[in-house]
């Protein structure tokens, strides 16, 4: 079996490749994936330092979740009208946008729509029933909110070099609010991830109806949220106030999109 440095370092490597044809084509998707490549770096990292109980289970989930944007970047490339609506959303956004709206709108269609599913492909049926593995299984989930904001001064930086804005302006849009608001909305929307995924888990076990109707639940919330960013208003001052994830209950989340 591949050990979690291998697997995440080949992932990585992917991710490299991809990331030298969007920089050489000007695409302003190379944003978002700068930064998730640098963060899936972070996570490599802390596999390798034991930082979590679990690292193997930490690195299959970590390939698992970067192919979901793979995939769909694959489709956007190859046919857009397959591509799920989150990631359209995201991809279909005004080139013209800020680096750090790219960077937002990638992060919600990935956070939102693709982590679920990523969970449900590295949690097995029997792994749902036995009470001290999920507990397991959540710490680790958990682990890595303090390893992403670790890094969010780092992403600040890179986000206000790479704008077309003068760099003072953003830098005090920027860090500032980030950096009060990341652990709080991080840690929100990853709860409510978690969440999601148990109710996916117990779809699956339900059938493939179920599923499939689970799914569509959670891509309709995803691509409303990413659309919503996308509405003219300053979207971190707007994501600060409404949070940053979706909820798959049908309960308050329709009122809180809008």
């Amino acid at each position: 079996m591949d050990s979690p440095e291998h697997l995440i370092d080949g992932v990585l490597a992917r991710m490299g490749e991809r990331l030298e044809e969007l920089e050489r084509a000007g695409d302003p998707a190379r944003h978002f994936l700068a930064t998730y490549r640098r963060v899936t770096l972070a996570v490599g990292e802390a596999a390798a330092q034991g930082r979590v109980e679990d690292p193997s289970w930490l690195a299959r989930w970590d390939v698992a979740f970067a192919e979901l944007y793979l995939q769909a970047h694959d489709a956007w490339q190859q046919e857009p009208a397959t591509v799920p609506g989150p990631w359209r959303e995201a991809f279909s956004a005004p080139a013209g946008l800020e680096p750090y709206l790219h960077v937002l709108l990638g992060m919600n269609a990935h956070i939102n729509f693709d982590m679920p599913q990523s969970l449900l492909q590295v949690v097995g049926e029997r792994d749902r029933h036995d009470p001290v593995l999920m507990g397991s299984r959540e710490r680790d989930h958990h682990a890595l909110d303090g390893v992403i904001v670790a890094l969010v001064p780092q992403e600040s930086r890179h986000l206000v070099r790479a704008a077309a804005a003068a760099p003072g302006v953003l830098d005090r849009l920027l860090l500032p609010l980030s950096r009060a608001a990341s652990a709080r909305l991080l840690r929100e929307s990853r709860e409510q991830v978690w969440a999601n995924t148990h109710v996916m888990l117990r779809a699956r076990a339900a059938g493939p109806g179920p599923l499939a109707a689970a799914t569509a639940r959670l891509e309709e919330l995803s691509t409303r949220r990413v659309h919503d960013l996308l509405v003219p208003r300053h979207p971190l001052y707007h994501l600060a106030r409404h949070g940053f994830g979706v909820r798959l209950d049908g309960g308050a989340e329709d009122e809180r999109v809008a």
